[in-house]
């Protein structure tokens, strides 16, 4: 179906952009047909999943193709545990489509709203300090080049391309499928604490060492709300929170509540503090074993935009001490926690944990309120740790500044020019970041 073009605007509601023509294609002929229409006539077409980037990564300035009608499970590889998707997937989805055949993805970000190629293309990730990001999951990927045509890239077709388009950023032309590498179904042990900032920062080595760690901050407090899994097999007992437990922590306290006082320290900034100091005394605290996606992910209704940037594991403890003197040194009333995970290196081209094993940190503001400054003085300390800014959150880099952080951007830049040298599916943020 094709439509005029409306005003498309992301979830986070920090990109905006009216397209001529919005399609939406629910083959992978269809989107063929799309791709060669739009490069006849010199225009520039670009796919959206859910829009849940905070860049404007997926901003179609000509022609929109959205994908919500190109998902499902496409065929299973039951003895190598591997399944092929259509692009537009969400990833809430996969694990309904994957129980059938007792699998599941070996990882997931805390966030399961976006669709499978959007969130590859962006580097998502989870944590674990011996998992990789989403994309290193992917074992084979079919696109539609800028020519119309199909390109497999696989182990038996073009395999040293791969390292390249799993994280591909919607350079190199349209993602249709994606063939993922799964694991037998299991479960999370997860343990929700909080403990002394001080002693998890002083310790932060050890904990990340286990199957899964993370914790999260509030700006004004001196505790850190703790999480760690432990994988068990899915023959586990499980003991799931009690529905009304989980109602109260995650709808009522995280997203009600919350919301509330996030617009209210809007008005008046002082009560801020004490709210963050209130929120740690009343969540964070549970244990649980449930099946991995309902333990790895969560339900986030309160709108926010995020910087995050990629570190090596060694230099996250420095950053985010200095993070922390910075919010208490220029007096700013955060309410938003920032976020600290841990990842495994991988080799994908332009992967944020590319040859060397990472630590992310996440810093958030209420999307009402203007992040400008806090975000830009977070970025220079990120910068001066070695920080690689994520793909599909806000941040201020460009071509120059990401040519010295990444060693194989020139080769990824190279192939860019042969898939697409007409730049049929460049925007401003690729213009941007990977430079004319």
């Amino acid at each position: 179906m094709t439509r005029p073009g409306g005003a498309w605007e992301n979830w986070a509601r920090t990109a905006r952009i009216r397209p001529q023509r919005v399609e939406y294609p629910p083959t992978t002929s269809a989107v063929q047909r799309a791709v060669v229409a739009a490069a006849r006539r010199g225009m520039r077409v670009k796919a959206v999943g859910s829009g849940h980037s905070f860049t404007d990564i997926a901003a179609a300035p000509d022609v929109l193709l959205e994908l919500e009608d190109l998902t499902g499970l496409v065929r299973v590889d039951r003895d190598r545990a591997r399944v092929t998707l259509r692009a537009g997937t969400r990833l809430h989805q996969i694990p309904r489509l994957l129980a059938p055949y007792g699998l599941a993805m070996a990882n997931l970000g805390d966030i399961d709203r976006q669709s499978i190629s959007g969130a590859v293309s962006t580097g998502t990730h989870g944590t674990g300090a011996r998992f990789g990001g989403i994309a290193t999951q992917i074992v084979g990927l079919r696109l539609v080049t800028a020519t119309g045509d199909l390109l497999d890239i696989d182990e038996e077709n073009h395999p040293e391309l791969l390292p390249a388009v799993a994280v591909g950023l919607g350079a190199m032309g349209i993602i249709v499928e994606v063939t993922l590498q799964c694991v037998p179904a299991f479960l999370l042990h997860a343990v929700e604490r909080p403990d002394p900032l001080a002693d998890v920062l002083d310790g932060l080595e050890a904990r990340a060492a286990a199957d899964h760690f993370e914790f999260y901050w509030f700006p004004h407090t001196d505790v850190a709300l703790t999480k760690t899994d432990t994988r068990l097999p899915e023959s586990a007992v499980r003991r799931p929170l009690r529905p009304v437990g989980r109602w109260i922590d995650e709808t009522l306290l995280a997203n009600g509540v919350y919301r509330v006082a996030c617009a209210a320290g809007m008005a008046v900034p002082a009560i801020t503090p004490p709210f963050s100091r209130l929120a740690v005394r009343l969540t964070g605290d549970r244990e649980y074993t449930d099946r991995s996606a309902r333990v790895l992910t969560q339900r986030r209704t309160v709108r926010f935009r995020e910087m995050e940037y990629a570190l090596p594991a060694a230099q996250v403890a420095p950053a985010f001490r200095e993070v922390r003197d910075l919010i208490a040194d220029r007096g700013w009333r955060i309410s938003f926690p920032i976020e600290v995970r841990f990842t495994a290196a991988d080799e994908l081209w332009m992967s944020t944990a590319y040859g060397r094993e990472s630590g992310y940190i996440a810093v958030h503001r209420y999307f009402r309120e203007d992040s400008t400054e806090y975000f830009g003085a977070v970025e220079e300390i990120m910068l001066a740790h070695e920080g690689r800014p994520h793909w599909g959150k806000l941040h201020t880099q460009d071509a120059a500044s990401l040519r010295q952080r990444y060693p194989r951007f020139e080769d990824f830049t190279a192939l860019r020019d042969r898939l697409d040298p007409e730049r049929t599916f460049s925007n401003d943020y690729l213009a941007r970041v990977l430079g004319e």
